[in-house]
């Protein structure tokens, strides 16, 4: 029993590590698309699109056995409420750190983002959460890494840093409702409903803030593609199916991961591109935050 609980933690570990490194490599295509299509548009494509992607598969995925349909009017509520909720959280965050992000830098926005990762576990505390001391070692140990990755002699406070800021609790919040909604239902359509919450709300406000464009969205459809199919569709979706075996703290640490994975996209696919010292150390502390955050506790002598 106890091999079979951590081999269900080592898949939900390893799936969150692939999750943070499409959403790396998506960094870039996320800077290109938002750029050319408007932050607001570009989040409402890319849900929709992966949403859709989603919709599409379920009846194969519930085929083969991967997914399950709710029968129960309990169990139904459980879905719509949770897929509801976190797809709130998402809209929130997203569109917050978009808007910070047009007035800071990349390294900023994604250091200060990155500071969820301190929060799940502070947020944890009030719903009951514990976390291990070597989780928390590990923790304030990935805070040191993503400083030495995403600063690089950054300084100062501006706008876009606080909104950016504003954004990292939410995106803790979007972590604990997972991992409150992802055991008790089907994390395919949890993700779904997620998915088209978010691209429903940005409708609006995308025709009130910006001026869509379909020949620009044409324009860079690779952006667009990626972003919907496999960071939306996929990666948002695999996080909800890996939380239900990993604790919330070690999730949002894994998946701080995505600094790292940009990082290192940036060095093999743009040009010009190449790692700091720093930024190898950064890389090097983070990769030592994983491994103590996974360290079992000390048990007590006596027990």
């Amino acid at each position: 029993m106890a091999h079979k609980k951590m081999s269900a933690r080592l898949r939900g570990n390893l799936l969150l590590l692939l999750t943070a490194f499409i959403w790396g490599v998506a960094f870039v295509a996320q800077k290109e698309g938002g750029a050319q299509m408007g932050g607001l548009t570009f989040n409402g494509v890319r849900s929709l699109l992966g949403g859709g992607m989603l919709l599409v598969l379920l009846p194969l995925l519930d085929r083969v056995g991967f997914t399950h349909r709710p029968t129960t009017r309990e169990e139904k509520k459980t879905l719509l409420t949770g897929g509801v909720l976190c797809g709130l959280a998402l809209f929130a965050a997203t569109n917050v750190q978009q808007l910070g992000l047009l007035s800071t830098t990349a390294g900023k926005g994604g250091f200060i983002t990155a500071l969820y990762i301190v929060l799940v576990p502070i947020f944890g505390l009030f719903i009951g959460r514990r976390t291990t001391l070597f989780t928390w070692m590990g923790v304030l140990l990935a805070v040191v890494g993503l400083y030495l990755l995403c600063m690089q002699g950054e300084s100062g406070i501006n706008g876009g840093d606080l909104l950016v800021l504003a954004c990292a609790p939410i995106f803790a919040v979007q972590i604990l409702l997972v991992d409150r909604f992802s055991p008790r239902t089907d994390g395919v359509r949890l993700a779904c409903i997620e998915f088209f919450t978010v691209g429903i709300l940005n409708i609006p406000l995308m025709f009130i803030f910006e001026t869509p464009s379909f020949s620009a969205m044409l324009a860079c459809w690779e952006s667009v593609l990626y972003a919907g199919l496999l960071s939306s569709g996929v990666a948002y979706t695999l996080q909800i199916v890996a939380q239900k075996d990993t604790h919330p703290t070690t999730a949002s640490l894994l998946m701080s991961f995505e600094s790292v994975f940009a990082v290192l996209a940036g060095v093999l696919l743009l040009e010009g591109e190449v790692m700091s010292p720093w930024e190898m150390v950064g890389c090097c502390v983070m990769f030592a935050a994983i491994v103590l955050a996974q360290l079992p506790s000390p048990q007590k002598k006596g027990a």
